[in-house]
């Protein structure tokens, strides 16, 4: 309340002794005192740093080394993790994207970073998992037999085996149906003369097991 009055009393003070001019020019003055060091402050003061946004990998592939991209702000230094470890460091292009080449270690690995811009540290950004595996899935065919021969009303055969979690089987192209325990079946028709049947089982990082049948068939 004193300030309050004790500030009024000022401004009537100035405005009958020097007039309204004065009083505009000492109210310019204030304003910009305040705005410069207002100014200043948020410049010199950052007390926040996003964290960097990744583009999004696979979740399983058959190579080691891996491509990891995204974008932060201008002028940050970009910091890689690999299963909550630090890998290495790089700095953003002048738009503000990021890229680092590293290499996984077989088995899951979970990908973070982490933005460093003016002795500010951001947040660790979304975290992707990519599981790194390059041997060839299970693939076991219990029928039919290699050279199995079949006649008149054995036009179709049906063609069963088993393969690992995660896999997908085709038979000449044309996807097999896959049990919970990991057994696929598919009926085949077959022409006249000898089949070809193709058997190929792929899991989600792209490894492939292939087999190759042939039976024949006549009337």
């Amino acid at each position: 309340m004193f300030f309050s009055i004790l500030g009024i009393i000022i401004v009537l003070f100035i405005l009958f002794k020097f007039g309204v001019s004065a009083l505009i020019n000492f109210s310019l003055f204030l304003a910009g005192k305040g705005g410069e060091t207002r100014l200043t402050t948020s410049q010199n003061s950052i007390k926040f740093i996003s964290s960097p946004v990744l583009n999004p990998v696979l979740s399983a592939t058959n190579s080691a080394q891996i491509i990891i991209t995204g974008t932060s702000q201008k002028d940050a230094k970009i910091e890689l993790y690999v299963n909550s470890r630090k890998i290495e460091e790089t700095d953003t292009t002048d738009t503000g994207e990021f890229r680092f080449e590293t290499i996984l270690k077989k088995g899951i690995n979970t990908i973070s970073t982490r933005a460093i811009y003016k002795d500010k540290k951001s947040d660790v950004s979304q975290k992707y998992t990519i599981e790194y595996k390059d041997s060839a899935p299970k693939l076991e065919v219990s029928s039919p037999s290699d050279g199995a021969s079949f006649k008149k009303e054995d036009k179709s055969v049906e063609i069963k085996g088993s393969t690992d979690a995660n896999v997908t089987v085709t038979i000449n192209g044309f996807f097999a149906l896959l049990n919970e325990d990991n057994s696929f079946s598919y009926v085949l028709q077959l022409h006249d003369g000898d089949n070809e049947i193709k058997i190929i089982a792929e899991d989600n990082a792209g490894n492939k097991t292939e087999k190759i049948l042939k039976v024949n068939y006549s009337q």
